[in-house]
């Protein structure tokens, strides 16, 4: 894991209980140089010099964006178009960007007339070539990519590198300056939106949501996310509601019902919607529709000025905060009809509305009709670059959205100061000399954690933070709640400010927490392991923008994604068959090496050094699994920083090898209640075949088991064999999957040698040592394993097996018989550690709530 041992935090002063310790204070302001947030006061309408500025700026844009989608060469249209200026493969999506574009001209108009940082985040991710040509118009783009000129051979860059080989995609993606919001996210616009406003009191985020996207769960569910905004302490989330109708090929079900219906469903939502509308039919003079947008977008703006001064003032009262409902025609300004079809306003526009323009000529006088109806001769000059009187529509410096800061959140984010975990060590007097809670001794620290950064840190959670032991956060903090409050006698830990957030779904807090990250702050997730594959997608989709944002300079490295997964397979005895899933290990190792890591401590003090050392990254997805019940302790605090640094080690005390001469057998662990199982296992070897060279060796890093050529964690092949041997039998305890295990290690020398037991798909509402035998994950048939691999044992052991058999038989029938684990095995110590120091077994009734 390369863990660096911890360092006493820097010298600061440590906030008061009355400022820290229901922190809602938010990050300095100013973090937009210019900005001055939430102006109302002498903002005046535009005249028609300025809505004619803003439609050339519109029409600008939706030329770029047609000629990324068509054109290689002839960018400008400065000679007839012929079929070798259209691209051989015509890929991109036009259906959404107009809409787009527009949205972003008069967003602009209003940022630099009010000094307002806006994050611009679209759901509809595939009008990636809108968003592409606002950064160029605004300059932003030219910035970043110096090859990308604003001038004639810069436009026919940008129109050639669209969905081109080596070039960058459709959609918008990491490549894409001001974006923090993928392409392929469907789904989870509002979540990261309002992740993205906690903390952040000056920034609005025009989160514009597709109505194809609308119809999705997670997105349906993140409406609910204005609850846990705090006017005060919070930026803004402006959610626009673009109804064009149609997805791929079928109506869209928001398009279709009436506007009383709608605007119900979104007052429902605690919203107060503004409608806007543009009809597919409408023949209005474009001045007059920018001016109806232009009135209703300051009338909203200032409708969030006046709240957000409420606020400030003292109001804590939960307002209904505006939104938009953008009803345009599909594919706006594009053709009417392509073949005597209607495309505009259809279906047909969602992608390539001419997806063969080169095949006829009739085709491709189409497509030239069309890009010239945007007049690029009045757009662009003699050189090809954009008109100053257009250009200078956009806002100045870091107030364009394309290039915020919060959109790249690495450049403002600070190091968190994590107090010396070391401070909140168990004593372990001997190996399993004492017994503790690991998440709840890690929720001792992260109390501190919180209490030392008040405003940079957050902890997400689907109703599940005090189920995952994590209880002592509420010393220091509450969990935020906007909605209403019944008083403490009810609402315990509930406050309109606090660092923990918690809703019951897991797209939300992972939204919610993705949101906050890219945007520059730090998080962690807490959630039973068996309901983490709720956010599969999710998970893919953000370590997919890390593995890419990896290699792209300008993007500054942001806070790892962190998992904490409790309530794991092994203990969901109580809950049964339907929360026992270990799978979402198996998910994340199919991403990139760069990006993942999974760590299994087996007990407190590796937990909270394993945790420290995730806190501290950069750029990677860390899934970390550890037990809630009361374990056993293995090691002091100075040998667990040891264990984590390497990843996993030889636990020689646990062991009877003899120095300098190879082991008979090799028990591995990977996970707290595999390490119990091997260590008792080692137990009765040790008692039953003195003679036997037993090596005991835990992991903590699963990726160290994989070659070093694969992941830069793992182990050279003489690495390995020197632990695992090359020659001799391995028992591997695993926490999931066995398979898992295999793939990781197939190319080792051994691996034939190898064998694994984890979690094979047995479960039911059982106790904690039924629940192994039912996966063969137990003691005695880890010795089984020895006795059946080991060719020196074989059948000379035949009644050692036998004798494991009937313990099992005898250890089923006792839980049958009287609802509890055998005395033997539940009150079992490893040697030499007396009697350790229990804690009571807690219920858990926490699962219920999924």
């Amino acid at each position: 894991m390369t863990t660096v041992p911890a360092t006493t935090p820097p010298e600061t002063t440590t906030p008061s209980p009355a400022d820290a310790a229901r922190p809602g204070h938010a990050a300095p302001s100013g973090t937009v140089r210019g900005a001055t947030p939430w102006t109302a006061t002498g903002v005046t309408r535009p005249d028609d010099q300025e809505l004619a500025r803003l439609d050339a700026w519109w029409r600008a844009a939706n030329y770029l964006s047609v000629g990324q989608i068509y054109l290689l060469g002839n960018p400008l249209l400065r000679e007839p178009l012929t079929r070798d200026h259209v691209k051989p493969r015509l890929l991109g999506h036009w259906g959404t960007t107009p809409g787009l574009t527009f949205l972003y001209a008069h967003l602009n108009r209003a940022i630099s007339a009010r000094r307002q940082p806006t994050l611009y985040l679209t759901g509809p991710g595939h009008g990636g070539p809108g968003l592409v040509a606002s950064a160029y118009l605004d300059g932003t783009y030219s910035e970043t990519y110096s090859d990308i000129t604003q001038d004639t051979e810069g436009v026919k860059r940008l129109f050639r590198q669209f969905s081109f080989p080596g070039g960058i995609p459709s959609h918008v993606a990491p490549e894409t300056p001001g974006s923090i919001h993928e392409g392929g996210e469907l789904g989870y616009a509002l979540s990261h939106a309002y992740g993205a406003v906690f903390d952040n009191p000056d920034l609005m985020v025009a989160a514009v949501v597709g109505d194809g996207e609308a119809e999705t769960g997670p997105l349906a569910t993140s409406w609910h996310s204005n609850k846990f905004v705090n006017p005060a302490h919070d930026g803004v989330v402006l959610p626009i509601l673009h109804l064009n109708g149609y997805k791929i090929a079928n109506p869209t079900v928001l398009a279709r019902i009436g506007q009383d219906e709608l605007g119900a469903l979104l007052t429902g939502y605690g919203h107060k919607p503004y409608f806007f509308e543009v009809p597919d039919d409408s023949d209005e003079p474009p001045l007059v529709t920018h001016r109806r947008f232009a009135g209703l977008l300051d009338e909203v703006l200032d409708d969030i000025a006046a709240i957000k001064e409420r606020a400030a003032a003292g109001d804590d009262t939960r307002p209904a905060w505006p939104m938009i409902v953008f009803r345009t025609p599909k594919g706006w300004t594009g053709p009417a009809e392509i073949d005597g079809k209607k495309t505009t306003g259809s279906w047909r526009a969602h992608q390539v509305p001419l997806a063969n323009a080169r095949d006829t000529e009739e085709h491709l006088r189409v497509l030239e009709r069309w890009l010239r109806s945007y007049r690029p001769e009045e757009l662009f000059d003699d050189d090809g670059a954009v008109r100053s009187e257009i250009a200078d529509l956009a806002p100045p410096g870091e107030l364009r959205m394309s290039a915020t800061p919060y959109a790249n959140g690495g450049v403002l984010l600070r190091d968190l100061r994590l107090p010396d975990f070391r401070d909140w060590a168990v004593d372990v007097p001997a190996p399993g000399g004492s017994t503790a809670e690991a998440t709840r001794v890690l929720g001792q620290w992260l109390t501190e954690v919180i209490r030392h950064n008040p405003d940079n840190f957050r902890i997400f959670g689907p109703d599940e933070v005090a189920s995952n032991r994590l209880q002592a956060v509420y010393d220091v903090t509450d969990k935020q709640w906007d909605a209403e409050l019944y008083g403490p006698e009810v609402d315990e830990h509930l406050a309109r400010a606090g660092r923990v957030m918690e809703m019951l779904s897991e797209h939300q807090c992972q939204g919610w927490l993705e949101g906050y990250l890219l945007t520059g702050r730090h998080g962690l997730l807490t959630s039973y392991e068996a309901f983490i594959h709720i956010v599969d997608s999710m998970f893919n989709q953000h370590a997919k923008w890390l593995k890419v944002t990896n290699h792209i300079p300008w993007r500054r490295p942001i806070a790892s994604l962190n998992y904490l997964l409790s309530s794991h397979v092994w203990r969901q005895d109580h809950n049964g068959f339907s929360h026992q899933d270990p799978g979402f290990i198996d998910h994340v190792v199919n991403k990139k090496a760069e990006i993942v890591r999974v760590y299994l401590p087996p007990d407190a003090n590796t937990l909270l050094s394993t945790y420290d050392h995730c806190l501290r990254g950069r750029q990677y997805v860390n899934v970390v699994v550890a037990g809630k019940q009361p374990t056993p302790n293995w090691l002091p605090m100075d040998q667990a920083i040891e264990h984590c640094t390497r990843g996993l080690g030889i636990w020689e005390w646990a062991g009877t090898e003899v120095p300098g001469t190879k082991p008979d057998v090799v028990l591995a662990a990977a996970g707290d209640v595999p390490t119990l199982e091997v260590l008792a296992a080692a137990d009765i070897l040790r008692n039953e075949l003195p003679d036997l060279k037993v090596r005991v060796i835990n992991v903590v890093d699963l990726m160290r088991l994989q070659d070093s050529t694969e992941h830069p964690h793992g182990l050279t092949h003489a690495e390995f064999d020197g632990l695992f041997t090359d020659d001799r039998p391995i028992i591997f305890a695993y926490h999931g999957y066995p398979w898992l295990i295999h793939r990781l290690t197939y190319r080792r020398t051994g691996h034939g040698n190898l064998h694994v037991r984890g979690y094979k798909e047995e479960g039911t509402t059982t106790t904690p040592f039924d629940m192994v035998m039912l996966n063969d994950l137990d003691r005695y048939h880890l010795v089984i394993d020895v006795i059946d691999r080991v060719p020196s044992l074989g059948s000379s052991q035949a009644g050692l097996r036998q004798r494991m058999q009937d313990a099992r038989l005898r250890a089923r029938a006792w839980t049958r018989e009287h609802g509890e684990d055998l005395p033997e095995v539940r009150d079992w110590v490893w040697p030499g550690a007396g009697a350790a120091a229990e804690l009571p077994a807690t219920a858990d009734t926490g699962g219920d709530n999924e």
